[in-house]
């Protein structure tokens, strides 16, 4: 990384943790990804989901196509895994490069996952061949029990799911993504080079309090929730340690403003147009600039065994303010709009350009 006074140039940044969804919306969001993102995972969570090698090729031309020209934005596709997913389906689409890692949704746990896995029992099977072949295991990590308080819920999942996964399966390759509480990091940081997790914006910059200041704001709700003011000191910490099993996975999720302002909001937060200068605040006010970059653009790729990138970004100490919403035309030539996270605030942060490194 290079650092001037007001300016800093770190390489390309990775997105491991990215929402597209499809048709219409994919086409409107993308392009805020592939500008500043070299490679991103993206989620299988869609209608239907991504259950064959056959839909997950197709996704990736879809991407393909919606993707800026004169950009080279990398999309990593993963599988999503239901009770039945073949085991041969899974391996043979990893070993011809069409799934890049497998996601674990508990059925019901957040946007179009009723899809998801009941029971871990029924996909054992499917974690034996992923620790056989080296294939990364991708968890939103949360119990679903409607009688667990939804703030509890991520560090029960650990206790109850995730470590008998790990013992079971010592050497399974795992991310838990979107973490948002202490004992998460925790069990993170103890856990050995098998695990890491990513961490998003939103959870580095709003605590619970935020989702009622003023009223109920829909557009700061998501899954997992934002957690007590602690919980995001702690993450702020981890994200800004320069501890390598913590890695940016931006979570970012759209929605159409009529689901987040329905009567029962949608969960997600679109923090993509503006996400690395998000980041690069927290960064900032955490007097840690220095390690952005690690955070950002080389420990995602080291856990992932793939080649850091070769070109960069700048960005600079320049005051913007982000767009209220984004508007495009749906499928049915109908105007849909999404608001962006930090909509309306200023942000100190802007990227400049992109360069060699």
């Amino acid at each position: 990384m290079e650092q001037l006074s007001n300016q800093i140039k770190i390489r390309r940044p990775d997105d491991w943790h990215l929402h597209l969804r499809d048709g219409a919306t994919l086409s409107a969001v993308l392009p805020f990804t592939a500008k500043v993102f070299k490679r991103a995972i993206v989620m299988p969570n869609l209608q239907p989901p991504i259950t064959s090698i056959k839909a997950a090729s197709e996704y990736r031309q879809r991407i393909s196509d919606s993707t800026p020209r004169g950009t080279d934005f990398e999309p990593l596709i993963t599988a999503y895994l239901t009770d039945d997913f073949s085991s041969k389906e899974l391996e043979k689409g990893y070993v011809e490069n069409i799934f890049f890692a497998a996601k674990l949704y508990p059925a019901n746990v957040t946007t179009n996952s009723s899809s998801g896995v009941t029971d871990l029992s029924k996909v054992d099977n499917i974690f034996s061949l992923m620790e056989d072949i080296g294939m990364p295991l991708l968890i939103h990590g949360e119990v679903t029990d409607k009688n667990i308080d939804i703030f509890d819920r991520e560090a029960i999942f650990i206790e109850k799911y995730l470590k008998p996964l790990m013992h079971n399966h010592p050497k399974l390759r795992i991310v838990l993504e979107h973490i948002t509480t202490i004992q998460a990091i925790d069990f993170v940081e103890k856990s050995g080079p098998n695990i890491a997790a990513t961490i998003t914006p939103h959870h580095l910059h709003i605590n619970r309090n935020d989702m009622f200041r003023g009223g109920l704001r829909s557009d700061f709700y998501c899954l997992p929730v934002a957690k007590r003011e602690n919980h995001r000191i702690a993450l702020r910490n981890a994200a800004t340690s320069g501890k390598s099993c913590f890695f940016l996975g931006t979570d970012s999720a759209p929605h159409p403003r009529y689901l987040k302002e329905s009567s029962c909001s949608c969960a997600g937060i679109f923090n993509s147009p503006f996400a690395i200068e998000s980041y690069a605040e927290v960064f900032d006010e955490e007097g840690a600039l220095e390690n952005l970059e690690s955070f950002s653009s080389e420990f995602g790729a080291s856990f992932y065994k793939l080649p850091l990138n070769i070109d960069s970004i700048t960005l600079a100490r320049k005051d913007h303010f982000v767009t209220k919403s984004y508007e495009f035309l749906d499928e049915h030539n109908n105007k849909e709009s999404v608001v962006p996270f930090h909509a309306g605030e200023k942000l100190r942060w802007s990227v400049l350009q992109d360069t060699n490194f």
